[in-house]
């Protein structure tokens, strides 16, 4: 299975310039999900800056998604299709508000028995490994671990962060269903291009399994 990706975007508070980029990165066709992070000083500005950034990616079918809001109603009224939440946020009152209408996907998330917690909650996915606040990532080798577990024995879909381009044939091997890449993307001169390299590596690296997996076992006949 090759993963759909989901883009994580920087903040935003000027969306004018990131307009192209969106457009772009959008006609791609390889974004299933984008995560915005936009700032504004009230609800009706913060609605008109999401409905500029989310237009030409929800064209496109990508599903928009925001930080969870302290009224989770809001979500609805800005044109959005769900919430990306932390394990630290009111989980019961998300999924009251938002199911089964909305996306609910959950990220922050320390430890296994916390992945399994979230999971058992009428979630869409879990996340492993996406920057904290603090601008912390883990390191790509627990994001692997987290996500190879998860994908191996859950059926709650998972999305594994990749912190730059060469992690991405590693999560891919994870068989993990999403993989979120940003907001590195936006330091590229052209990040469009650079998801499509990266939805390439991907497909490449499930065709390389796939054949090698039916490749006669030549050794085993001897």
């Amino acid at each position: 299975m090759v993963p759909q990706f989901m883009l994580i975007a920087p903040q935003i508070d000027d969306p004018a310039p990131f307009l192209p980029r969106f457009r772009a990165l959008a006609s791609t066709g390889a974004l299933a999900v984008a995560w915005l992070n936009v700032t504004a000083e009230s609800d009706a500005a913060l609605k008109r800056k999401l409905e500029i950034l989310a237009k030409p990616l929800q064209d496109a079918n990508v599903a928009c998604l925001m930080a969870a809001p302290k009224d989770p109603r809001l979500v609805a009224r800005l044109g959005l299709d769900g919430v990306h939440a932390q394990a630290s946020d009111d989980l019961g009152a998300l999924v009251e508000a938002l199911k089964p209408q909305r996306i609910l996907g959950v990220g922050g998330l320390r430890s296994r028995h916390e992945a399994m917690e979230a999971g058992e909650r009428d979630i869409d996915y879990v996340m492993f490994g996406e920057p904290r606040a603090d601008g912390f990532v883990p390191p790509l080798a627990q994001t692997i671990e987290r996500a190879e577990w998860w994908a191996t024995i859950f059926n709650v879909p998972c999305v594994a962060y990749a912190p730059d381009l060469d992690s991405v044939a590693p999560l891919t091997a994870t068989g993990t269903e999403f993989i979120a890449v940003g907001p590195w993307l936006f330091e590229a001169e052209d990040p469009a291009a650079l998801l499509a390299e990266a939805r390439r590596i991907a497909k490449s690296n499930v065709l390389e399994r796939v054949e090698r997996s039916s490749a006669p076992d030549l050794a085993s006949r001897g």
